[in-house]
């Protein structure tokens, strides 16, 4: 069973024509892996501001594609550098490192109003998304394989269930072609968009309440909102996504399903 998706009968809040968060947030490269940006890419704003109501699943399948190599190469390097570090140790390590970056994150982002809103749940997403494949890796569990898309939504709680989360991934690879072949029909007004699109973000980041997102507007309520949601939020994914991994891990006995 799946999370409902936003219906077009959702409120609007007034707020002027946005800057659409594509450019607000430019990716950045990481050292070592030029194609592996810390914030989504252009690219993948444009699809999820294009289809809303499937951002975290385009944002998962974008996320193993383009960060799961770099969570690959972490390890291998990783573990050259200390051979005798073990699983749980090397979580520890990536653990620290995004947690960080969340609440950095949430602490200070430039853009304001709405779209800076979007643009914060849609890098903390990313880079809990990218936390998550450094943990799978840490385990011995490939980040490249597209299961991880699953695991991610699963973990996110965007999905109760693999199986949805499989059809929904199904769903937006679908209409991710469709709109590389033919386009995008006409858009709804940009406001109504961003809001759909921030509170599917702001659910996938693990904010209990997507109100929480619009802090944002409010002068001073941002930094210290921001940092303590992100980093809650971030650690209890941490928590959910070492307990999977650690139980499926090569060498022990898989779990049987109910």
């Amino acid at each position: 069973m799946t999370d409902a998706a936003p219906v077009d009968d959702e409120p609007t809040i007034p707020t002027p024509t946005p800057a659409t968060p594509t450019h607000a947030a430019a990716p950045a490269a990481v050292p070592g892996t030029a194609d592996a940006p810390e914030a989504p890419p252009a690219t993948l704003w444009d699809r999820m501001r294009d289809d809303p109501q499937y951002a975290p699943e385009h944002l998962a399948l974008e996320a193993v594609r383009r960060l799961g190599p770099e969570a690959a190469e972490w390890a291998v390097r990783a573990r050259a550098e200390r051979s005798d570090a073990t699983a749980e140790q090397l979580a520890d390590q990536a653990v620290r490192r995004f947690v960080n970056r969340a609440r950095l994150s949430g602490a200070v982002s430039g853009a304001a109003g709405l779209p800076g809103a979007v643009i914060d749940v849609g890098v903390l997403a990313w880079t809990q998304a990218r936390m998550v494949l450094h943990i799978a890796a840490a385990y011995g569990i490939d980040p490249v394989h597209p299961d991880r898309a699953t695991d991610l939504l699963v973990l996110q709680k965007v999905h109760k269930v693999a199986e949805t989360a499989r059809l929904a991934l199904g769903v937006a690879a679908g209409r991710e072609r469709a709109g590389a072949l033919f386009g995008h029909g006409a858009q709804r007004p940009l406001g109504r968009v961003m809001l759909q699109l921030g509170v599917r973000l702001a659910r996938m980041a693990g904010m209990r309440a997507a109100k929480r997102m619009f802090a944002k507007v409010v002068p001073g309520a941002a930094i210290i909102l921001g940092t303590w949601a992100n980093s809650s939020a971030t650690k209890d994914l941490a928590e959910r996504a070492r307990a999977l991994y650690r139980a499926t891990r090569p060498g022990l006995p898989q779990p049987r399903q109910p």
